[in-house]
């Protein structure tokens, strides 16, 4: 598989040879979901919490006499059917929401999610994308030259895109870091919920990015295909000339 490779200008540099194992997986949807509900489920903080009966403060006096008064008896004045009782049924911070996620599926699922993506189109692959310096305004030119192939990159105001470095680079994360329509992170850190909840994942260096993704043992279990990237070179008129004399000959 072969797709095409920007540069910062936006401008297509080359191709990029993509790995089967990465990149040419099928769909698996129930993988996918399970992975996707057991992350979102361990990272819930559970803060919420009532007070049911037994930890409302006060109520242990007996409102009033069980018979004799003409009114309903009632052993508390913290029942949940008074003002100031306790809540029925309400959240508890004791709640474990926590769910068994194996390796193996974590990562089989990102490969997965990877594929469906690039199927998509929604995979863009870019040279470089360091910064010289930490600067909001060469962002921006960056991701206006971008988006000319794909105008959602400048018109979505949320989770537009995913940037993906092969290695943590200061200017470059902090140049980026004041655009709330994307985030940065490192290749080594993606999962399957940053990436499905953008709508792009912009890689950068795929060379270096492929071979940090290798890395997994889902992926390298399997038998894949070199990553080659190709980087178009104009050739110069004589030389060309010189070459089609020879063919001649």
């Amino acid at each position: 598989m072969e797709t095409t490779l920007y540069n910062i200008k936006g401008e297509k540099a080359g191709t990029v040879t993509l790995p089967e194992n990465i990149f040419g997986l099928s769909w698996n949807a129930d993988l996918v979901h399970q992975v996707v509900i057991g992350m979102q489920s361990n990272a819930r903080m559970g803060n919420a919490h009532t007070k049911d009966r037994g930890e409302v403060r006060g109520g242990g006096k007996k409102p009033w006499a069980q018979k004799g008064t003409g009114r309903a008896r009632h052993g508390s004045s913290r029942s949940p059917i008074w003002k100031g009782g306790g809540v029925t049924h309400g959240p508890s911070n004791e709640t474990n929401f926590k769910k068994s996620i194996s390796q193996q599926m974590r990562q089989k699922a990102l490969l997965v999610v990877l594929s469906r993506k690039f199927k998509d189109g929604e995979v863009l692959f870019v040279d470089s994308l360091e910064m010289a310096e930490p600067k909001a305004k060469n962002a921006k030119v960056v991701l206006s030259a971008l988006a000319k192939d794909f105008a959602i990159l400048g018109s979505k105001k949320k989770n537009a895109a995913l940037i993906a470095l092969p290695s943590a680079h200061r200017a470059t994360m902090k140049s980026f870091a004041n655009f709330g329509n994307l985030d940065v992170v490192e290749v080594r850190n993606l999962n399957p919920v940053s990436v499905l909840s953008a709508k792009f994942l912009i890689i950068a260096d795929p060379a270096a990015a492929f071979e940090t993704l290798n890395k997994k043992k889902v992926a390298s279990a399997k038998k894949n295909t070199a990553a080659k990237v190709v980087v178009e070179k104009a050739e110069k008129p004589a030389k060309a000339k010189k070459k089609v004399a020879k063919a001649r000959n």
